[in-house]
């Protein structure tokens, strides 16, 4: 038996085995599958002062949220208000100037357990609280739910 016949067998099964290794190595990279991060779980609550037309939600529990990355969505009585709070602010179309806690500009970026965020409706908003409306609260981080919350305006 030629040891030359066998030479170019050998080289041809290495030169396949290293195309598949480098193929499967760009196809890994190429088809990047992250695992997805673990959905953000956060207990809220919300109180609602038909008399100072005033929005308190309270983190209750659960992870920290970027206050940046949220959106809150407020309905009275099922109706979306004109104005929707663009958290972080600090004066904004159709809300006093100034909320509390975390959805003001100039505090923390980051709304943690124990923490009040408030926010007062300003009369060019509609609907303004009336005692009794019920209150439905949706907090979003990067457009998934985070919690939705609701009470009665007292």
């Amino acid at each position: 038996m030629s040891s030359r016949a066998l030479s170019p067998a050998v080289g041809t099964v290495l030169l396949l085995v290293v195309a598949l290794v480098l193929a499967g190595g760009v196809g890994t990279l190429a088809l990047d599958t992250t695992v997805p991060r673990e959905p953000t779980h956060a207990a809220l609550a919300v109180s609602a002062d038909a008399e100072a037309d005033r929005l308190v939600l309270l983190h209750r529990g659960g992870d920290p949220l970027s206050v940046e990355r949220l959106s809150v969505a407020v309905r009275i009585d099922g109706t979306p208000l004109d104005h929707q709070p663009p958290v972080p602010f600090f004066a904004a179309t159709g809300f006093r100037p100034g909320p509390t806690g975390p959805f003001n500009s100039a505090t923390n970026e980051t709304w943690t357990s124990g923490e009040r965020a408030a926010i007062e409706l300003a009369g060019t908003n509609d609907p303004l609280l009336d005692p009794g409306d019920r209150v439905l609260v949706r907090v979003r981080l990067d457009g998934r739910l985070v919690a939705e919350v609701s009470t009665t305006a007292g």
